[in-house]
């Protein structure tokens, strides 16, 4: 028995080292290569860059500092909702969670519809609690998602209000389809509302199910979401959706793109809508935010390099830096625990 356990251990310790000294580095190089090809990918990359080099040392250079200041707070609101989401679970440090917020972003931009994230969370996490935290995390998600589909619902309302019923199409849509949009964007909200305060119900549903009652254990934790938490994480969404559209309208005036406020506003809450419903690979797919932010702004603008460098400036500040931050978290994290 003594020799059995000696070999087991043996090849435990072969395991770990292969993990952490050779299966760890290659992830990291095939990391940065995927990032390095996405921001290769960038329409007018040439262009763009020059415009957010000039941005820190432009008359409103603050507003481009404020957006980089922004993209933390970003990212905090996001670990925060995540410590919340982890509390009935597994009480986490405010540290421990931005590390695996900023590990999810990191796998969420290699995967189709951001679905890596959820992969990044859990190296944080004790094993026995990885499955149960990724109905976490997908309830988290579904705060952000009706924060986001709702805020587009407002952008609908302006664009129905400020377009003509003759004018051109929209992102090939004409003035119909946009109420078409509306209608389904609208129903979709209080689908998810009514989803996430009774989430109680979907327990019951696995329950019932002799198919998926086995699941039960993995999501019977949501049954601990109190209507107050749920308000809390849908007002920290809120708020993080807040700083993503200050950031956009910040930036599109470094780059000299000449709309208001208002305009901005309502713009951008449509194309965070429209990159909520067109499937991807995530949000990182700079080919499809180019498209999508050059039809809506230039309603309003001629400054296409400008907006085109709006856009790659934000996935940049938002998305490739803290990817490469939680690259370096996942490199770093070790697959087994060290024997004591």
């Amino acid at each position: 028995m003594k020799i059995i356990f000696e070999h087991v251990f043996r090849i435990n310790k072969n395991i770990k080292i292969f993990f952490n000294y050779v299966l760890g580095p290659l992830l990291g190089v095939w990391l940065f290569y995927s990032l390095y090809q996405q921001v290769k990918a960038q329409p007018h990359l040439q262009e763009s860059l020059e415009l957010i080099k000039q941005a820190p040392l432009g008359e409103e250079a603050w507003k481009f500092w404020l957006v980089i200041i922004l993209s933390f707070v970003n990212w905090g609101l996001e670990a925060k909702k995540w410590q919340i989401l982890m509390k009935p679970l597994q009480p986490l440090n405010y540290f421990v969670a931005f590390k695996g917020v900023l590990a999810g972003i990191t796998l969420s931009l290699n995967t189709p519809n951001r679905i890596g994230e959820y992969g990044g969370r859990v190296l944080y996490v004790n094993d026995g609690n990885k499955l149960k935290s990724v109905s976490l995390s997908i309830a988290g998600s579904i705060c952000q998602l009706t924060i986001t589909i709702l805020m587009g619902c407002g952008g609908l309302i302006f664009l129905l209000i400020t377009q003509s019923e003759n004018e051109t199409p929209i992102m090939g849509l004409s003035m119909f389809w946009v109420k078409v949009l509306l209608s389904l964007s609208a129903f979709t909200t209080l689908i998810l509302l009514l989803f996430l305060f009774r989430l109680s119900w979907i327990i019951k549903i696995f329950e019932k199910v002799p198919r998926f009652s086995k699941y039960v254990q993995y999501i019977s934790v949501l049954d601990e979401f109190t209507p107050n938490l749920l308000l809390r994480l849908l007002f920290l969404s809120l708020l993080r959706y807040l700083v993503f559209v200050i950031q956009y309208i910040f930036l599109l005036q470094v780059l000299q793109v000449e709309i208001n406020w208002q305009q901005g506003f309502w713009l951008i809450t449509i194309l965070y809508l429209v990159m909520t419903i067109v499937p991807s690979f995530a949000i990182a797919d700079l080919g499809i935010r180019g498209k999508f932010s050059t039809e809506l702004l230039s309603l309003y603008s001629a400054n296409t390099i400008g907006i085109l460098g709006t856009t790659f400036g934000i996935w940049f500040i938002n998305l490739f830096i803290p990817a490469l931050a939680g690259s370096y978290f996942i490199i770093r994290k070790r697959f087994f625990k060290e024997r004591t």
